[in-house]
């Protein structure tokens, strides 16, 4: 995967019931998700713009800005240079339109 996959590029929200030991899933934010109180996301731009959706008050998503960029094969780093979060490494281990698979790793 030394291009990356155009679905990467868009809103996706923590799936937290398909995740498996190591892998965290993600889904379209359209996707018809049970309810829960609150979901976490992630959100790529093809211009390297990064956004974390943490759970914030009230169980509704933030938004934290950041920037990614290509590592190395499958891999991508994440940083947050306008504020204090680590940077953070995330492999990607499926990307298509209905999932994204991805795997800590280092930054």
């Amino acid at each position: 995967m030394s291009e990356l996959p155009p679905s990467l590029f868009r809103n996706w929200v923590h799936s937290f019931e398909d995740d498996t030991e190591g892998v965290t899933v993600y889904r379209p934010a359209d996707y018809p998700f049970p309810p829960a109180r609150g979901r976490r996301g992630l959100e790529f731009a093809p211009d390297g713009t990064f956004i974390d959706h943490p759970v914030g008050r009230g169980d509704a998503p933030d938004a934290v800005p950041g920037q990614w960029r290509l590592a190395e094969d499958r891999r991508l780093a994440v940083s947050f240079p306008e504020n204090d979060r680590p940077d953070r490494g995330l492999e990607i281990l499926r990307c298509d339109e209905d999932v994204l698979e991805i795997r800590s790793a280092p930054a």
